[in-house]
């Protein structure tokens, strides 16, 4: 019996921090905390800017003075959620081929230094412009995402990758979770808090810098830390493939045929495309409720204030949360990926077409609902709809929820101005639009829009 050739040696280059990674996981035993702790700091720190500003958003637009009425408040609104998106997704794939080029660590301790400066900018805008600007800036130039992501599996052994990359998701899901919570009890605070904050104090020239000095005062305590973060990319001058060619390259791989290009590939695709319209239908969902929630009862909203709408986002999603780690799993078990997701788009429908009606409520009638209602649609956004193609997933992903809150602004400040309409009028018309996207993302779920693998049938 002829014995398979020994596996080639290892090759290790001598300054190489790649190098001096793969020599320290040979050693080391057991999972690596020290490097995933900072890779789920890092990850929570630049997820909470992201959502922190939507309770505030309608309030910091009136104050600036750039919507001549307060029907058009929204409009604006929109533009400056979506500015954020715009600018992640123009400058996501360039800050992963700088990550390859340079290295993971400094190009996530400068996303963490782009929170620092441009989270304190935004809060201290006073005009829409800055505003808009420093949001743009603030996702262009926080790059993370892709290097912590190849970081966290860098750092670990084969069988621990996925550890590093749940890390980094559940990192990432509670600074979303925690965001509006700091953004609404924080917001306004010589208003919120009379007797610990003077209206000749800098939070009284600046009601929105509290919850963004908060944020940005994390994050430079991550990026001091980002000093003892060792690095990952191998760095061989001008070898920086060696080590991989010898630990993985096989005869076999010049022998395998040529792979189908990702667009003709209609599984793949028309998953994509399903993922992309529920990622713009779930964006446009925050930014509405938030708005609708603060907005005048006499345009049809809530007249709720920051906290208000901060603590209703803030408990929907740590129901969204808890279950996904206790629920999630066996109903994903129970019905599959395709069933569960179905579902859950169908019972979103009621709940979004009750949300007009509770503008008849008020107190405990008002609280119990809504706060019920938000917490299920939270529990029943689709949870499984992650492409297997990053790259092209990642790039209409963001595309969808760059345009989601421009969209959701421009119909809530037009449905505000027809509050007397025969047909759907005000925010009925906004809530109506929000529902024929999910029916058109729930109809995408089923032959022969979408092309189920065989697996999962």
């Amino acid at each position: 019996m002829v014995e398979p050739p020994p596996a080639p040696a290892k090759v290790y280059y001598d300054g190489c921090p790649g190098c001096a990674m793969d020599r320290k996981k040979e050693t080391r035993k057991g999972v690596p905390y020290k490097e995933l702790i900072f890779v789920g700091i890092i990850s929570f720190a630049s997820a909470l800017p992201i959502t922190s500003l939507f309770p505030f958003l309608y309030f910091m637009i009136r104050d600036l003075h750039v919507a001549q009425r307060e029907e058009d408040i929204g409009f604006y609104a929109g533009f400056l959620g979506a500015s954020y998106m715009v600018g992640r997704g123009l400058a996501s794939v360039f800050w992963g081929i700088v990550a390859d080029r340079i290295g993971r660590k400094p190009v996530m301790a400068f996303s963490v230094f782009s929170v620092i400066v441009f989270n304190t900018l935004f809060g201290l805008s006073v005009k829409y412009w800055m505003a808009i600007a420093t949001r743009f800036l603030l996702g262009a130039l926080n790059g993370f995402l892709a290097p912590v992501k190849a970081y966290s599996i860098e750092v670990c052994q084969p069988e621990q990758q996925a550890l590093g990359i749940s890390i980094v998701n559940t990192a990432w899901g509670m600074g979303v979770i925690i965001g509006p919570a700091i953004g609404g009890y924080l917001a306004q605070p010589v208003k919120q808090y009379p007797h610990l904050f003077h209206d000749n104090s800098v939070f009284g020239r600046f009601p929105y810098l509290l919850p963004c000095i908060c944020i940005s005062f994390f994050a430079t305590l991550v990026f001091i830390s980002c000093a003892w973060l060792p690095e990952t990319l191998h760095k061989h001058k001008g070898l920086e493939r060696a080590v991989e060619m010898v630990e993985g390259s096989t005869t076999q791989e010049s022998t395998e045929p040529p792979k189908k290009s990702l667009l003709k590939n209609w599984p793949l695709m028309s998953a994509i495309i399903t993922y992309s319209v529920f990622s713009l239908h779930d964006t446009a969902y925050v930014e509405i409720f938030s708005l609708w929630t603060v907005s005048s009862r006499k345009y049809g909203g809530l007249s709720f204030s920051s906290k208000d709408v901060g603590q209703v986002l803030t408990v929907a999603g740590v129901s969204l949360l808890v279950y996904q780690l206790l629920a999630y799993r066996q109903v994903n078990k129970i019905l599959g990926p395709i069933h569960s997701t179905q579902v859950s788009s169908a019972l979103s429908i009621p709940i979004i077409a009750a949300y007009p009606f509770m503008t008849h409520l008020s107190g405990i009638r008002l609280d119990m609902p809504l706060y019920i209602a938000a917490m299920l649609k939270s529990v029943f956004a689709p949870q499984e709809q992650r492409g297997a193609a990053n790259g092209i997933a990642t790039t209409t992903m963001s595309l969808a929820k760059a345009f989601a809150p421009a969209g959701a602004g421009i119909i809530f400040s037009w449905a505000q101005k027809r509050q007397h309409a025969t047909f759907f009028p005000g925010d009925h018309m906004v809530f109506l639009v929000l529902n024929l996207t999910e029916v058109i993302g729930l109809v995408l779920t089923f032959k022969p829009f979408l092309a189920v693998p065989q697996q999962y049938k």
